[in-house]
């Protein structure tokens, strides 16, 4: 009945909405968009079956030729009895994070809620029987943490998805069953689920549309209709497309994987950068998923100073966490997370709900603003005094922790701000000046 339910729901909402040609974003999605924009500081959450193998979330399309019906037997035996939502939730929220962005489904196709669309879900193919999503979804709520959902559109074990360039080795699918049309309306109606049963969700963030962007015939993803389809379930839900492009018509957000917008170190943001609401998605060590071996862990100084960096290009940062199969978030993980909430919690500020700066990224640092505030952000100086090409007039300077006043003197093009020797631990030293 449930299943008949969303249907008749879905076929009202794709017949009765608007294409997302000529999007016109309604007031609550704007809202949203400004709120998201403020926050500046988000967590991602990759989890499902892939941590029981430890080796990411790309293991079944990496290891190469594991049959689609030997990896999905991992989920009866995934029973993360130590997940309690309300830890993971106030450790996202003391590291100053205001959103948790969680893998609701991922290319290998499991689904982490109680989805009526599929049997290969934790409720229905785990001992753990236990709806994560909810579970994560009414606590995020009751802590103030606004609750981002990603979802593929890649799918490497179900029959009916069009082969793509990835999951070609995985054995087991019937190539026979290949259908878009009846994909396309599975994951419609999952979608319908998430925004239906979860209360409020701020973005959905697609992932997978490379997939097909090299296919020799074309392929028609159908965006419009489904980005319709979010944008009237929930009119203030942002729509977001990790698609390494220049965003698409109907797109609320611009996403830039592993560097920061204009930069393109890993090739997968070359793109133009949009007027959306920007942002950069980043690991904390070297994966999305648990690996066990992978034990790289960027520091606590190099992490705050990135998401200083993203903020002071206007964008926010989606840093991730993979968790352990047993539901634990790692301890270095938690560690970091702690180590940037006692910053943040101290120079917040001069992040939360900034624009870029007036003065671009360099080596000495960067600069984020807010009105009249300037807000400098000094990493590393050789030096006791920092040169700032400046256009406003400044009409004070002071050291953002401890607000002792910084002696600075006006020089052609700018000021010579005098900030002295920085502590040896600095993480990054924030000098706020008051303009005109």
């Amino acid at each position: 009945m449930k299943k008949m339910i969303l249907a008749s729901l879905l076929s009202v909402l794709l017949l009765g909405s608007a294409t997302a040609q000529n999007y016109q974003p309604t007031e609550e999605n704007l809202r949203s968009r400004k709120e998201f924009s403020e926050d500046r500081f988000g967590i991602f959450i990759h989890w499902g079956i892939y941590s029981m193998y430890a080796q990411g979330e790309w293991y079944l399309q990496n290891a190469q030729g594991i049959n689609r019906d030997e990896y999905a037997k991992a989920a009866d035996a995934f029973y993360p009895h130590r997940f309690d939502a309300k830890e993971w939730v106030s450790a996202i929220k003391a590291s100053g994070a205001k959103y948790i962005c969680f893998t609701t489904r991922h290319h290998d196709s499991f689904s982490m809620w109680d989805t009526a669309e599929s049997d290969f879900n934790i409720v229905d193919a785990t001992p753990f029987k236990r709806d994560v999503l909810k579970e994560l979804a009414e606590e995020c709520q009751k802590q103030g943490i606004a609750l981002h959902l990603y979802y593929s559109h890649t799918d490497w074990s179900r029959d009916d998805y069009p082969r793509g360039r990835t999951g070609r080795g995985v054995v087991g699918r019937n190539a026979e069953l290949m259908s878009w049309d009846n994909y396309y309306n599975f994951m419609n109606r999952q979608i319908t689920e998430l925004l239906t049963n979860y209360g409020p969700i701020r973005a959905i963030w697609f992932d997978g549309w490379w997939d097909h962007e090299e296919d020799a015939t074309p392929f028609d993803w159908q965006l419009d209709e489904q980005y319709a389809m979010v944008h009237q379930l929930q009119p203030s839900c942002l729509v977001a497309n990790n698609h390494h492009v220049t965003p698409f018509e109907g797109e609320d957000i611009q996403i830039f994987e592993r560097d920061l917008p204009g930069e393109n170190s890993h090739g997968l943001s070359g793109q133009e950068i949009s007027r959306l609401p920007l942002e950069t998605c980043q690991t904390m060590n070297g994966m999305w998923g648990y690996k066990v071996v992978d034990q790289n862990y960027k520091s606590a100084k190099t992490l705050v100073r990135y998401l200083v960096s993203t903020a002071a290009k206007g964008a926010n940062l989606l840093l991730n966490v993979g968790p352990q199969p047993n539901g634990v978030l790692p301890e270095v993980a938690v560690e970091r997370m702690k180590a940037m909430g006692e910053w943040m919690s101290a120079n917040g500020e001069s992040v939360y709900g900034t624009v870029a700066g007036d003065i671009p990224q360099h080596e000495w640092g960067c600069t984020t603003r807010k009105g009249d505030k300037l807000y400098v952000h000094i990493f590393e100086l050789d030096q006791d005094v920092l040169y700032l090409p400046l256009d406003c007039k400044v009409v004070s300077a002071t050291a953002l922790v401890g607000g002792q006043k910084i002696k600075f003197d006006k020089v052609n093009g700018g000021i010579l701000l005098e900030v002295g020797k920085l502590e040896e631990d600095n993480i990054d030293f924030v000098v706020e000046l008051i303009t005109k």
